[in-house]
């Protein structure tokens, strides 16, 4: 996808800890922005699972709601298990993506999932961590033709 998009939406994370290895996988896939709500996550915990320190150079922002917040052209994609999702094995990823998840305790509210355009889910037999589902969504994305070409510097200079 040329011209590719993407931020990340956190509903009430539940720890320092999700939101560590959200921040991380977010810099993997070149993530643009990081949003998040709730009360539950402690800013004065260390990001010790964001081994890579991407909270130093990615925006992670606190927000009183997602809906108000979805960036301008992105379509809001909910991250959840119900009824009407679909599967994302056959979801076509839009260029510009705001992509919501809920709580690893809990799911999206339906105030939530009734302002997305698009609902998908991940068939699997039981239920994914938090970092775990993001790291898949955007693997997908990745993989059916987003543009990460601007990442390849970064994998040649490691590798020296």
């Amino acid at each position: 996808m040329k011209n590719s998009y993407a931020c990340i939406g956190l509903f009430n994370p539940k720890s320092p800890e999700n939101v560590g290895s959200v921040m991380r996988a977010a810099g993997c896939y070149g993530v643009n922005s990081v949003f998040y709500t709730g009360t539950r996550y402690d800013h004065a915990k260390p990001f010790y699972t964001d081994t890579q320190k991407i909270y130093e150079t990615l925006p992670l922002v606190c927000v009183d709601n997602l809906k108000d917040t979805i960036p301008l052209g992105c379509v809001p994609v909910a991250v959840e298990l119900i009824d009407g999702a679909k599967p994302l094995t056959t979801y076509k990823h839009p260029p510009r993506a705001f992509y919501i998840f809920g709580p690893e305790d809990g799911t999206l509210k339906k105030e939530i999932t009734n302002f997305c355009e698009d609902i998908v889910y991940i068939p699997t037999d039981g239920c994914m961590n938090l970092a775990a589902t993001v790291n898949v969504v955007l693997y997908d994305r990745l993989a059916k033709g987003n543009d990460f070409s601007h990442h390849q510097g970064a994998l040649t200079r490691k590798r020296k």
